[in-house]
């Protein structure tokens, strides 16, 4: 048994083009390069044949992820597929009929249910009517960990007890020791089990991003070089950063989770829209840390392929709210980056009572 089974404490859009004429330079795109949440080279033609009714290629997309074990890329394709059919779902409705016992159409149908509450103010009471279908889809294929993530998300949803998503825990690793949403997931849940549990006090920032430290740099530890889990510190200094948490995480380690995510950006190719999600939110981290040179020379990564997270929480227009930063960043000399292009929501101020949420990706 690894030993990420035991990280918990006990206390616990569619792609867009922009139309900018200035191209930035040391080859980096031009604006009007620049595209929002684009699909990979697989998932595209399946978004198109959606588009037009058709499901055939959703199906053999996901039938295709499973049956090669491509964990990541089937979580991946089945949260696209999901969020396309909460905007059109005549495609999948028709998937569903024709073929109800498909494990894809399973997953989606689940995700796509906890998609639909989430934002609802009686989001804990709707999630549990949705969980026969992640049951369903669990046991369509045993094994697939992405219905264990979605039951992970669900859980913390629907505020369920430790001990429980502890269950959930296990199941999930036992199917992928190392799959990135299942850690994401477990991430997020022990930042919102410590703020219920020690309510709106003094000690639930130090303590609880503390913990959400702890946990993603033993996963990290344990994880495979080229792991998305590596990016798993970042992920807890992006929820610290975002919501803020007073002085009780230490700047180096802050620094030492962007080397991290620095090391593993590096292993993927240059303007690939498969780590795009990755090194946007390790640009905001970069930034906020006031690591300039860093973050120029992930801009040089990130290439074309901006995605709205982290940039939608500043703006309703995430791909030109990254396009007026990124113009900054590369003609600014040097200068800090204006409150109103990098707002913080709460900053690292002695005393600063935030909550440690990790925000959605």
């Amino acid at each position: 048994m690894v030993r990420t089974m035991v990280p918990l404490p006990a206390f616990i859009r569619r792609s867009w083009m922009s139309r900018h004429s200035a191209r930035p330079p040391g080859g980096i795109p031009s604006g009007d390069e620049a595209v929002l949440d684009a699909p990979d080279d697989r998932l595209s033609p399946a978004l198109v044949a959606a588009g037009r009714g058709e499901y055939r290629a959703a199906a053999e997309l996901l039938a295709g992820t499973r049956a090669a074990a491509e964990w990541e890329n089937h979580d991946r394709y089945t949260r696209r597929l999901a969020a396309f059919a909460l905007l059109r779902s005549e495609w999948f409705e028709d998937w569903r009929a024709a073929e109800p016992d498909d494990p894809g159409a399973l997953l989606v149908a689940a995700q796509l249910a906890v998609d639909r509450v989430w934002s609802s103010p009686a989001r804990a009471e709707l999630l549990r009517e949705v969980s026969p279908l992640i049951t369903a889809a669990a046991r369509a294929d045993d094994r697939d960990p992405v219905p264990w993530r979605i039951a992970l998300d669900h859980a913390r949803g629907s505020r369920a007890g430790h001990r429980y998503f502890e269950e959930l825990w296990e199941a999930a690793l036992r199917r992928a020791p190392h799959h990135y949403g299942c850690h994401v997931a477990a991430l997020r849940y022990l930042g919102a089990f410590c703020c219920v549990r020690f309510g709106d006090t003094p000690h639930v920032p130090s303590a609880a991003h503390r913990a959400c430290f702890d946990f993603a740099e033993l996963a990290a530890q344990d994880a495979p070089a080229d792991s998305l889990v590596q990016m798993l510190p970042a992920w807890a200094a992006y929820g610290y950063l975002t919501e803020g948490g007073g002085p009780g995480v230490p700047r180096q380690r802050l620094d030492s989770a962007a080397d991290r995510a620095i090391t593993l950006s590096a292993r993927f190719a240059a303007a690939d829209p498969w780590p795009a999600g990755v090194r946007n939110k390790l640009l905001y981290v970069l930034l906020r840390l006031d690591r300039p040179e860093d973050a120029r020379a992930l801009l040089r990564l990130i290439g074309p392929y901006v995605t709205s997270c982290p940039w939608d929480r500043f703006s309703d227009d995430p791909l030109g709210h990254f396009l007026r930063l990124r113009e900054h960043l590369l003609s600014g000399g040097g200068a800090p980056v204006p409150a109103g292009l990098l707002p913080v929501p709460g900053d690292l101020l002695p005393g600063h009572r935030g909550h440690a949420r990790v925000a959605d990706h």
